[in-house]
Formats: C-alpha cells, structure tokens, sequence
C-alpha cells in the first residue's frame, strides 16, 4: 500500500531531482523509494575490511574542526548526478 510522505527540500535540490528523474524516464517517488529501499537494506554489522593500501594511509592527513564530510559528500555527489 501506498502512502503520501512530505519533505521539506530546498527548492534548488527538488529542480535537479526532477529533471534527473525525467532524464532517466522515472518518477521522483520512484528513484526516492528504491533509494530508501537500498538505505535501508544495508546491514550494519559487517565492518569493511580495510586493505593494507588504505590501512598505511590512515592518519596521513587532517581536516579542519568544523569539517561536515555528509555535507561536502553531499555537494559533490549532487555536482556529479544533478
């Protein structure tokens, strides 16, 4: 069954996803839906095992206090598919 959701999302944000979702011939429920089905799926529990690579980097460099990775993860992945 389903059910009417209402998010507050900025006006820019909602623009892009429209015409992504047009572009690729789908509904904006649709794409949200699917990605909520994915979030959600995701198992938690199983750590990533870091290869030896990544192991040797770890702690290489810093970022600054007030670093908001979601944040600059979210501009950028909004940059590359928007």
């Amino acid at each position: 069954m389903n059910t009417k959701l209402t998010l507050t999302i900025e006006e820019s944000v909602i623009a892009k996803a429209k015409k992504y979702a047009k572009d690729k011939d789908r509904s904006l429920s649709d794409i949200i839906e699917n990605y909520l089905k994915v979030l959600t799926n995701q198992p938690n529990s199983n750590p990533i095992e870091l290869t030896p690579m990544v192991k040797s980097l770890k702690g290489s460099f810093s970022t600054p206090k007030n670093f908001d990775y979601k944040k600059e993860l979210t501009k950028a992945l909004s940059e590359k598919h928007l």
